[in-house]
C-alpha cells in the first residue's frame, strides 16, 4: 500500500498502470495491430504475385485469360493460355456448390431441428471429422474406390441421357473415361468436401435462431416444415449465405484432391465429363518443374487471377451478407 501511494498518478509508471488497469485499451490496441498485420499481409501476397508475373502479364496481356475453343499451354515455344484453368475451376466448384448446398442445409436441418437428442452429439462429431481428413486422403480414396464405383457409372448415364439434350449436350458430351478422372469427378469430391463445412455453419445458424421463432410460427398453425422452410431459413439466410461462400472458397482453392482426380488434360472441352485442369492443380504440377522464367511467370499470374477470383468474390460474399441482414429486421416484425 505505501508503494502504491508513493506512484504520483502523473507519473509514467502512474499513466502506464492506468492504461493497463483499463483491459479493454490494451486488447482494442492488440486487435487494432492484428487488423493492420492481416491487411499489410493480404497486401504483400499481392504485391509479389504482381510483380513476380509481370513478364507474362507484358507478353501476353488480356489473351492470356481470352477464351479460346483451341488453348495454347506450350512450356517449350513459351506460348501461355490461362482459360482452361479457369473454365476448369469455375465449373467444378460451381457445380461442387450446386451438390453440397442442399445436401448441406438438409444435414443442418436435421442436426438442429428433428435429430433424437441421443443421436446429434454423434452425428455432429462426425460431420465436423470429415471436414478435418486431409485432401490427399480424399484424393487416394477417389483414385481407388470413388472414380471406378461412382463416378464412372454416373458419367455413363449422364451422357447417355443428359448428353441428348441439345441444350446440355455440350456439358454433359462424353465418353467419360474409363478411370473416371474428369471435371465430374473434382466436382463430386469437391462436393464431400465441402458438405461438411455448409452443414457445420449451417447448424450453428439454425441453432441461433431464438426459439420465439419457432413458437410463434407454431402457434399460427405451422407445421414442422413450413416453420423450416418460411421461418428459420428465411431468418437464418445471412448465415446459410456465408457458409456457401466458406464452402466455395475452399472449392477454389482446393489442391491436391483434384489434381489426384481431375484427369490434368488441356485439351478436355467444356463437357464436364471430360479430363481438365484447375488453376490450383496447374500450379501444383508444373511450377517445380518450370522449364523457363516465362513459364514461372504464367503460373505465377495464375496464383494471381486465383487471388483476386478469392478476394472479390469474400467482398461479394461481405456484401450480399450485409444486405441479408439490413433487410432480416424489417422482415422479421
Amino acid at each position: 500500500m505505501q508503494n502504491r501511494k508513493a506512484i504520483s498518478p502523473n507519473s509514467l509508471t502512474g499513466r502506464l498502470l492506468r492504461f493497463l488497469h483499463h483491459g479493454d485499451r490494451p486488447w482494442q490496441g492488440l486487435l487494432i495491430i492484428i487488423s493492420v498485420l492481416v491487411i499489410i499481409l493480404m497486401l504483400a501476397i499481392g504485391e509479389l504475385l504482381w510483380t513476380r508475373s509481370a513478364g507474362a502479364r507484358s507478353a501476353f496481356g488480356w489473351s492470356f485469360l481470352a477464351p479460346t475453343a483451341n488453348p495454347n499451354w506450350d512450356p517449350v515455344n513459351d506460348h501461355f493460355q490461362a482459360w482452361p484453368f479457369l473454365y476448369g475451376t469455375l465449373e467444378t466448384s460451381l457445380f461442387a456448390i450446386l451438390f453440397a448446398l442442399p445436401i448441406g442445409i438438409g444435414i443442418a436441418i436435421f442436426l438442429a431441428e428433428l435429430c433424437p437428442p441421443w443421436l446429434r452429439t454423434p452425428l455432429t462429431w462426425m460431420v465436423e471429422l470429415l471436414a478435418a481428413i486431409p485432401s490427399v486422403v480424399y484424393g487416394l480414396w477417389g483414385i481407388f474406390v470413388f472414380l471406378p464405383k461412382v463416378v464412372a457409372p454416373v458419367g455413363v448415364f449422364l451422357g447417355d441421357t443428359l448428353g441428348q439434350i441439345p441444350v446440355l449436350g455440350s456439358l454433359f458430351a462424353g465418353p467419360i473415361p474409363a478411370s473416371g478422372s474428369s471435371r465430374l469427378a473434382a466436382s463430386l469430391i469437391l462436393t464431400i468436401m465441402i458438405i461438411p463445412t455448409i452443414a457445420a455453419v449451417s447448424r450453428d445458424v439454425f441453432l441461433a435462431i431464438p426459439n420465439s421463432q419457432r413458437e410463434a410460427a407454431k402457434a399460427l398453425g405451422a407445421t414442422e416444415w413450413e416453420t423450416i422452410w418460411q421461418v428459420l431459413i428465411p431468418f437464418g439466410r445471412s448465415g446459410i449465405l456465408g457458409a456457401v461462400i466458406l464452402g466455395l472458397g475452399r472449392a477454389l482453392g482446393e489442391t491436391m484432391a483434384v489434381t489426384m482426380v481431375i484427369g490434368n488434360s488441356i485439351q478436355g472441352g467444356a463437357s464436364l465429363l471430360l479430363p481438365g485442369y484447375s488453376m490450383a492443380s496447374i500450379i501444383a504440377n508444373e511450377f517445380a518443374e518450370a522449364v523457363s522464367q516465362l513459364h514461372t511467370d504464367a503460373l505465377i499470374e495464375i496464383g494471381l487471377i486465383l487471388f483476386i477470383i478469392t478476394l472479390l468474390l469474400n467482398i461479394l460474399a461481405r456484401f450480399l451478407v450485409w444486405q441479408v441482414t439490413r433487410q432480416t429486421p424489417q422482415e422479421a416484425r
